[in-house]
């Protein structure tokens, strides 16, 4: 994910500005002197996104076309302010990080109707889990609540971002909320949760879907179940690590409970000592390579050191306390941090020291969930 300022206020901005209105035919403009544009497209693909935007409006119309690869937006879930009455109270945006500005995604499907709740009215102080996956360059909407208490979703809903369409996956075996969410590859595994009612079998039950092959083939599989039922006590992030699940059983630097669970074992384990002692806060992987988690309370990123078993902290700083959720990707950590209303970004590979920015959701909204995807795809009538 590119970045074009250390401090990108939020815009809730639809029409993108100029490279979103202007034509992606390119045929009639020539890109690089003395060469045919074939060729220009070829050599331009070596240059870098944020140079692309910045250079002229003919290589930022190469930028956004089909000749280059997408390059990643931030992709977020976001709340409207309380005072809304919208039955569904749950918006989907993503930011174009070279343009400074949001675009809303378009709208998912109407039959059935999507009522997702993050607050309601009889639980003030406690915002409600909304439970999102990032899966083989797709948000995956997994598990959330609506207002009578009973799972939102009865199958997973999906958004590719490079053809702006949204469909569902497999039904679930039982629809959940509360649950353990993750992946490994391209397979999405789902454990614990409850349904309508708390349910013993449910809330120690695994089971997983893989994202391969055609979607009329998609189907739940049963896995081995857990050992028992705590961790249908809160939202759980499982995170996709080497080969296996990490998951702890209560978020934040209470005492919680941490398993393991190796995919091609089919089998849970005890998590390690030194990495349950350092999860303190919202963790995420990096390719799936290296788990960082945020200590909400000190402010502190740290790194897993798998063949140590200990945690090692990338930078500190006062915007990361109260962390609340992060993602990374590309070489980068996003968090949500203050109730969802700043995005804090880390550049973990700059050198000599990580950077830090700040990105601001659109005006009045708080951030739910976040992601890194290849950018939306544009349409002239964009």
């Amino acid at each position: 994910m590119e970045t074009k300022s250390k401090h990108i206020k939020g815009r809730k901005n639809s029409n993108g500005g100029d490279n979103q209105n202007e034509s992606f035919d390119t045929d009639k403009e020539t890109l690089l002197p003395g060469l045919p544009n074939d060729l220009g497209h070829l050599c331009l693909t070596s240059v870098s996104p944020t140079l692309l935007f910045s250079v002229c409006h003919a290589w930022r119309r190469v930028l956004y076309s089909h000749f280059l690869t997408p390059f990643y937006w931030l992709y977020v879930l976001l709340s409207p302010p309380p005072s809304s009455n919208a039955n569904n109270s749950i918006e989907f945006f993503s930011l174009d990080p070279l343009s400074s500005t949001w675009h809303p995604l378009p709208h998912p499907p109407k039959n059935p109707p999507l009522h997702l709740l993050h607050r309601h009215p009889s639980f003030l102080s406690r915002n409600l889990p909304i439970q999102t996956l990032t899966v083989s360059d797709h948000l995956v909407l997994m598990a959330g609540t609506t207002y009578s208490f009973v799972p939102a979703l009865s199958r997973p809903l999906l958004f590719h971002p490079e053809t702006k369409t949204w469909f569902y996956g497999p039904p679930f075996t039982i629809p959940r909320r509360w649950c353990a969410t993750g992946s490994v590859g391209s397979t999405v595994y789902l454990a614990s949760g409850v349904g309508s009612h708390y349910n013993g079998d449910v809330a120690r039950s695994m089971e997983k879907w893989e994202m391969k092959g055609e979607t009329e083939n998609w189907k739940w599989e049963k896995m081995a179940a857990l050992k028992d039922g705590r961790f249908s006590r809160e939202a759980v992030e499982a995170v996709g690590f080497k080969g296996k699940l990490c998951m702890v059983s209560v978020k934040g630097n209470a005492p919680k409970d941490g398993w393991v669970f190796d995919v091609m074992a089919n089998q849970w384990e005890n998590m390690p000592t030194g990495m349950l002692a350092g999860w303190k806060g919202p963790a995420a992987t990096m390719d799936e390579q290296v788990i960082y988690v945020v200590d909400e309370v000190k402010g502190t990123l740290n790194e897993y050191i798998d063949e140590k078993d200990c945690w090692q902290t990338v930078i500190e700083s006062p915007e990361l306390k109260g962390a609340e959720q992060l993602v990374a990707r590309r070489g980068k950590v996003c968090v949500v941090c203050r109730n969802g209303e700043r995005i804090v970004v880390v550049d973990v590979v700059a050198v000599p020291v990580a950077r830090v920015w700040v990105v601001e959701p659109p005006s009045g909204q708080e951030v739910v969930a976040i992601h890194i995807l290849p950018r939306m795809s544009k349409c002239v009538e964009d």
